[in-house]
């Protein structure tokens, strides 16, 4: 709804001001001196900022899916809010561990470790034979997944490989020795949906299946570990939200906090298919960790800086006329005597307008709209 506000010079004359604009011309030129009850109030040299501030809620972050990519029956699931760190089963599928490890590489296949071929051609076989006149081996996996899962067996404590992108017979007897202690088949062979990478630890959020469903499509959700806030902005301000941009989050309470813009994403298809206009979904993880760490979910609200002009002179959005001959000005009060001064505007916040001009200064006295 629009709020109008009225606006009295010491003529009597009224003048409506909706949203910073005013809906009567007022003459520019002399005019009697103000009242002794009128309001004034002073130009100021300040900074204003002009923000966006959208509703939150301070979580862990917007929930991910486990999908098994394992067949079999779910034997057990960890409990809701458990922490997973690297090494540590996740769900349990035949009574065997699919392993959180960390990465930004999904799993895509096994990996595997190279084999002696011995149905090559003569000529291969020389060609490709070791000085003692044994096959060479051949067909062990190469890539960068392989290079991830390396570092992530390195980092468990196992040894005895280079870590590199190309899966080695040593390799292979260093993930022999994971999989006995994880009580797995020794194969020496990763499959595909052994292993889960994340980027770090992870919360597990909720469960999608009971103990004893058959594991196909997803088994639970889980969440980063660390306190965070979501918030749904406008599509059409998306900009104001780029990845390490700097917040302000009001928190229950009445505290507030500084943060960063840590993910922007488009929600997902229903949350999207509820909203009334499209909005982009903002994850703000806190400068300092501890101002998120209050216990229990809660409101809160995300301001986010649209405009900010620094060292400019301002008055009260009330303050503005317009003028007969266009544009905007100020009743400048001079002793008992007023007059209507010419102004340029320039950017509105928090009910107060960025003006210009000529004929105006830093703490001239100026009429108000009463």
């Amino acid at each position: 709804m629009r709020r109008w506000l009225v606006a009295v010079a010491a003529s009597g004359v009224a003048v409506l001001v909706a949203a910073g604009a005013v809906a009567y011309a007022w003459p520019s030129g002399p005019a009697a001196g103000p009242g002794p009850e009128a309001e004034t109030t002073t130009i100021t040299r300040t900074t204003l900022v002009d923000v966006t501030v959208v509703n939150g809620k301070l979580g862990y972050g917007p929930e991910q899916e486990l999908i098994s990519r394992l067949t079999g029956t779910v034997t057990a699931l960890p409990e809701v809010g458990t922490t997973i760190e690297r090494g540590a089963g996740t769900v349990r599928i035949n009574d065997r561990p699919v392993v959180l490890l960390y990465g930004t590489l999904p799993a895509y296949r096994d990996l595997t470790p190279p084999t002696t071929s011995d149905r090559r051609s003569d000529s291969d076989q020389s060609a490709a034979a070791s000085p003692t006149g044994s096959a060479a081996p051949v067909g062990g996996t190469v890539g960068a997944d392989v290079r991830q899962f390396e570092t992530n067996l390195k980092a468990l404590g196992y040894t005895g490989f280079t870590v590199d992108d190309e899966y080695t017979a040593s390799t292979a007897s260093a993930v022999k020795r994971w999989q006995r202690d994880l009580g797995l088949p020794e194969t020496g062979t990763v499959e595909l949906g052994r292993v889960l990478y994340t980027p770090g630890p992870i919360r597990v959020a909720s469960h999608v299946v009971r103990a004893g469903q058959v594991a196909e499509g997803p088994l639970l959700t889980f969440t980063e570990t660390t306190r965070l806030v979501t918030a749904s902005l406008p599509a059409r301000s998306a900009s104001l939200a780029a990845v390490k941009t700097k917040v302000t989050v009001e928190l229950p309470g009445g505290s507030t906090a500084p943060g960063t813009v840590q993910s922007v994403r488009t929600p997902d298809a229903a949350s999207a298919a509820s909203a009334a206009e499209p909005t982009v979904e903002v994850v703000v993880a806190a400068d300092d960790p501890k101002a998120f760490a209050a216990p229990g979910d809660g409101a809160v609200r995300v301001r986010f800086v649209a405009s900010t002009r620094k060292d400019v002179l301002a008055v009260p959005v009330g303050a503005l006329l317009a003028l007969a001959e266009g544009g905007y000005g100020l009743q400048v009060v001079e002793g008992s005597t007023t007059r209507i001064v010419a102004v340029t505007t320039g950017l509105f916040a928090d009910g107060r307008v960025e003006v210009s001009g000529p004929d105006i200064r830093e703490d001239m006295t100026v009429g108000m709209a009463r």
